[in-house]
């Protein structure tokens, strides 16, 4: 896998990420524990890509 190709799932996983965020913290019954965990996800790719994208 090239690099702008594992660049470009890496945003897209990030984007997935994001959207599922937005959807827990509009549920009612979301989790907030699992909101953390998403959000924690969200930032470790989000570093990833920043990371990758240096070099």
């Amino acid at each position: 896998m090239s690099l702008s190709s594992h660049l470009n799932e890496l945003r897209r996983k990030h984007q997935t990420l994001s959207q599922e965020v937005e959807t827990a913290q509009r549920s009612p019954g979301s989790n907030d524990l699992q909101i953390a965990e998403l959000k924690k996800q969200k930032l470790r790719l989000k570093e990833q890509i920043q990371r990758l994208s240096q070099h």
